[in-house]
């Protein structure tokens, strides 16, 4: 038997730590694209989900359920892309509590000169792996987070392993 320490408790740690360290070195990649615009990944996230709604005002209830992780404090990430000028808000008319999000033009033009170069940094972060290689990792991680996933969740529309 060997006296080299264990690096990890459990396969299942492993697993989580390879994915954790992996997030952690994909994340900086985008990170620095998008400190070159002013912009967070978050931010952006945001302003795709409003062009996909577009010409339609959403909820930020909504908003908060599709994104792909937590914002912590979506009023005040709201508040510097209103002020930026890519979004404008407005009080639902049904119910004074709800608030309307909507893309502006500033905001889509932001969009489409981000379109390359998010493009290229997806091809950086993961261009390398073939696209069965791509299928498969998609199938296994939606598998890994979907009983964590809430009720309705867009996250939860199953993967077709045939798609590119």
């Amino acid at each position: 038997m060997t006296s080299q320490r264990r690096r990890y408790d459990s396969p299942t740690q492993e697993a989580y730590l390879a994915l954790w360290r992996c997030y952690d070195r994909l994340r900086a990649i985008e990170e620095e694209l998008f400190a070159e615009y002013g912009i967070s990944a978050q931010q952006y996230n945001v302003l795709r989900l409003l062009k996909a709604s577009h010409p339609q005002a959403v909820p930020t209830t909504v908003l908060v359920s599709q994104l792909v992780s937590r914002a912590p404090d979506m009023t005040r990430m709201l508040d510097k892309l209103a002020e930026r000028g890519w979004i404008e808000r407005e009080r639902s008319t049904n119910d004074r509590r709800t608030m309307l999000v909507k893309i502006t033009p500033a905001g889509q033009d932001l969009l489409k000169k981000l379109r390359d170069p998010v493009r290229q940094v997806n091809e950086a972060q993961l261009g390398h792996l073939s696209a069965t290689d791509l299928r498969q990792l998609t199938v296994l991680l939606k598998k890994a987070g979907t009983p964590h996933e809430p009720d309705g969740s867009p996250w939860l529309e199953p993967t077709d392993p045939k798609e590119s």
